[in-house]
């Protein structure tokens, strides 16, 4: 698709977002509608309609067709991105960024001069795996696949893994989903990247749901200082650095219990602390983990990771 217009002009930037906004939803959970665009850019749905309209007659028919029982648009055979990247990260980045009006700017090519941002690794990850992830713990069903685990080898007639999703997540480093499988019969972390060939969306029920999920829904008070090890005056500034109060040095959040070990890797916490670095290696420590089992919540801003709705290192 051509970045000008029937008459030769230019595309504005806002239809360029639109159109990605239409690929990225396409591609990644394989059903558009007109609400995705009325509600991330504040328009009718007679103005989205015609958004898509557009797309598809621009794009010679081989980019979406409408699914009557999806009631929605989906990728037609041969569909190929134009306005994105066909990245994952695409995807799940939009969907941390759609609460923040201001951060839709990221979503364009431009950058200023001035300031460079260095993209994190992408991995490869299979569209139609993410989509049947999605689609599972959206409908509260399950999804049977092969899974590659660097925990054991596959038998020589792997039957694959039957799992129930419930949340796909990022932990600052690559995306996971957790699901409860039924195999290890327990809910378990897996890393999208890994699972081998397509997933199948499976008609039954999910067994176990997030609701059930004691290491999800478990929130424990995480409280990290600077390194004692470390000069008075050092400590200041690694609180300083990490936005600690300037009193007590400290700061504390709350963290799914399930998303302790990634949270304490982002922050590059050692635990147990390693006392074969030297302190000025280890920056932050823990200083205490406070558990309350009647704290439990769906809605609290955890860690610097993100939860999708839709414990320990990965299976």
């Amino acid at each position: 698709m051509s970045p000008f217009q029937a008459d030769g002009t230019p595309m504005r930037v806002d239809q360029k977002l639109r159109y990605r906004l239409i690929e990225i939803i396409a591609l990644w959970e394989g059903r558009l509608t007109t609400n995705h665009l009325c509600e991330a850019f504040d328009i009718g749905r007679q103005q989205a309609s015609k958004d898509i309209n557009t797309y598809i007659r621009e794009s010679a028919g081989s980019s979406l067709e409408y699914d009557r029982s999806l009631k929605g648009y989906r990728p037609a055979a041969g569909f190929t991105p134009r306005f994105c990247k066909g990245h994952v990260d695409e995807y799940l980045q939009l969907l941390a960024r759609h609460d923040d009006l201001g951060d839709m700017l990221s979503l364009t090519s431009l950058q200023p001069d001035a300031t460079h941002f260095m993209e994190p690794p992408s991995r490869f990850v299979s569209a139609q795996v993410v989509r049947t992830l999605i689609q599972a713990a959206r409908q509260g069903l399950t999804v049977e696949g092969h899974y590659d685990s660097l925990a054991a080898e596959p038998p020589a007639d792997d039957p694959g893994r039957l799992l129930a999703p419930h949340t796909l997540v990022y932990n600052g480093f690559r995306w996971h989903v957790r699901a409860w499988c039924e195999k290890n019969q327990g809910f378990r972390d897996f890393v999208i990247s890994r699972f081998r060939g397509d997933l199948s969306l499976e008609p039954r029920k999910a067994a176990k749901t997030r609701e059930e999920d004691q290491a999800w829904n478990r929130l424990v008070e995480v409280r990290l200082i600077p390194n004692p090890r470390l000069a008075k005056r050092q400590r200041e500034i690694i609180a300083r650095d990490f936005g600690m109060d300037p009193a007590s040095l400290c700061r504390s959040e709350r963290v799914r219990q399930a998303l302790l070990p990634y949270y304490l890797k982002r922050w590059d916490v050692s635990e147990p602390y390693n006392h074969a670095l030297p302190a000025e290696h280890q920056h932050l420590v823990l200083d205490a983990i406070e558990q309350n089992p009647q704290d439990q919540s769906d809605g609290v801003a955890t860690a610097p990771q993100l939860a999708v709705p839709i414990s320990g290192p990965p299976g």
